[in-house]
């Protein structure tokens, strides 16, 4: 067990002799499963104790001194039960002291007595301590080590915190103020009102109130800035197609800069499960793929600039300068966008009202703990609605897909139309869109249509997932860069078919595979027009235009 996850024995005493003799002795008998800690002031401890809770340690055992000049021991040890009330209290009594001691066992529940001296240890000690911190450990819990979110389910503030560190890759504990008493506790030990949640508290006892994004991601270990000026590659987007791009760049010697705006995976990463990825017959979470990648990238020497979005790409010469969010500039002597596809708005009424409260877009890993035995409505028929409505039925009394379609045949891989029909609570309803979507402070009901008949009717939805369409991520590129009505970008020969190709390209070749209409730019996965939606055709897109890269970087 790591030192600093063991449980604690605390002892207090005034006397230093005393304290060395008890502290020596705990040390010899339990020092290989619990940590000991001894202070000879009381007051001391007390505020000792606040700190050692805000850090979410365990404390198993109190022995503390009757005859304290602060205050009697009695006394600590009922102010220590405020703070850690399941630990075990032990007080140490001279002969004198024994009807204070006896009157405190039925007065404040102490746990025993012992008398001063214990030696030998062996036969005076260590027989009841033992004995107290068997039962103590029957009942005892190991708590959550980490990052632990405080909010209400249903507030678009905590829905962003969770979403991000999800999306990250950071573990979480979530608590829902509502509904959870340590979510309580948290707020009156580190004295915060309910109106200041959502709060992020962190292993070593700090917490942030409201933080923004950016304050989270600096506070997590993240990099929102770039180490150097100048690199032979700069990817935008960590989706598949641009961690594998990372990947090949990295190991073939490329000076690599991964910049994602949000979290990496993208669609993919949100994904419950991948079953059809080749070399995982079991499948893979979205997340674990994710986790895998980003790994093997660093693990070549990549940069990872997240969370920072690009607002601007130009050429000055043969070098691509990079404009990002905070209004630095990096250069690069290439670049490859992956930035992948967004999901479409649901285009019915209220919705937007909703959204974070409610209603969520994709986010099934994230919130499926909050639908518990509760009614939920995905809308979508492509694999990530069938994988999240999967995920979902684990938690969900019942989970209701709705299609624009008769079926799924048409939009789903079969496995998972089989993986549907198989799982009692998961419904598909053909033929069925969102209308309008109402409630109070959080989404209560839906009315849906039918699209057959053109009736309406309403249902009670505790949540709604929706995973609809594919808009590309590309508002944010200048003109310059030729994309189909749809807002795809385009590359290689079928740029010729648009007229001002011409005017951009001065090449005195084609524009390779990958390539858009300005030289040195290249565009993979499903933000390109004509990329097929699979991951494992992301990736190898990803892979295919390091290649490219390599070629254009002999021209320059």
């Amino acid at each position: 067990m790591a030192e600093d996850k063991k449980p604690i024995i605390f002892s207090v005493d005034d006397d230093p002799q005393v304290l060395r003799s008890l502290k020596r002795d705990l040390r010899t008998e339990y020092k290989k499963e619990y940590r000991i800690i001894s202070t000879a002031s009381a007051n001391e401890a007390l505020a000792a104790l606040v700190e050692l809770k805000k850090r979410g340690e365990t404390i198993a055992l109190f022995l503390s001194d009757q005859r304290m000049p602060e205050m009697a021991g009695v006394d600590f040890l009922e102010k220590a039960k405020e703070v850690f009330p399941k630990a075990k209290r032990v007080l140490l009594t001279a002969y004198s002291d024994t009807s204070a001691a006896i009157k405190a066992i039925n007065d404040v529940q102490l746990d025993y007595y012992l008398m001063k001296p214990w030696d030998p240890p062996t036969e005076k000690l260590y027989p009841v301590l033992n004995d107290l911190l068997d039962d103590w450990l029957v009942e005892y819990k190991p708590a959550f080590r980490g990052i632990k979110v405080v909010g209400y389910q249903y507030a678009p503030k905590s829905h962003d915190l969770k979403d991000f560190l999800a999306g990250n890759l950071r573990p979480y504990l979530w608590l829902d103020i509502e509904s959870n008493p340590k979510a309580k506790e948290l707020l009156v030990l580190h004295q915060i009102a309910p109106k200041e949640l959502p709060a992020v508290f962190f292993e070593d006892g700090t917490y942030l109130v409201q933080p923004n994004i950016q304050e989270l991601a600096q506070r997590v270990g993240l990099n929102p800035s770039a180490k150097s000026d100048l690199y032979d590659l700069a990817i935008i987007g960590a989706g598949p197609a641009g961690l594998a791009a990372a990947v090949y760049g990295g190991s073939e010697g490329l000076k690599t800069l991964l910049i994602e705006k949000r979290a990496p995976g993208g669609q993919a990463g949100t994904s419950s499960r991948i079953e059809n990825y080749l070399g995982f017959p079991r499948g893979l979470s979205g997340a674990d793929l994710t986790r895998r990648a980003i790994t093997q990238a660093e693990k070549f020497g990549i940069e990872f600039l997240s969370p920072q979005e690009v607002k601007h790409i130009a050429t000055e010469g043969n070098s691509k300068v990079i404009t990002l969010g905070n209004d630095t500039q990096i250069h690069a002597k290439s670049v490859i966008i992956t930035t992948g596809v967004d999901y479409r708005k649901l285009p019915a009424k209220g919705v937007d009202g909703f959204t974070g409260a409610g209603v969520y877009y994709g986010a099934a890993t994230t919130e499926a703990n909050g639908c518990k035995n509760k009614e939920v409505y995905v809308v979508g028929g492509g694999n990530s609605a069938g994988q999240g409505a999967v995920y979902l039925s684990n938690f969900a009394q019942k989970v209701n897909i709705l299609i624009r379609k008769s079926d799924l045949s048409s939009s789903m891989s079969s496995y998972l139309i089989d993986q549907i029909n198989a799982i009692d609570n998961i419904e598909v309803h053909g033929r069925r869109q969102v209308l309008e979507a109402e409630g109070d402070s959080h989404l209560e009901c839906l009315t849906i249509e039918n699209m057959v008949d053109h009736t309406s009717f309403k249902v009670n939805a505790d949540a709604l997932f929706i995973f609809i369409g594919a808009r590309p991520f590309t508002q944010w590129l200048e003109n310059h860069i030729i994309r189909n009505p749809r807002g795809f970008i385009e590359t290689g020969k079928e740029l010729y078919q648009y007229d001002e190709f011409a005017k951009i390209w001065k090449k005195d070749r084609d524009p390779f595979y990958l390539e858009t209409c300005e030289p040195g730019i290249f565009a993979a996965g499903d933000v390109r027009s004509g990329a097929m939606n699979r991951v494992a055709a992301a990736v190898g897109e990803g892979a295919m235009a390091v290649k490219f890269v390599h070629e254009y970087l002999t021209e320059i």
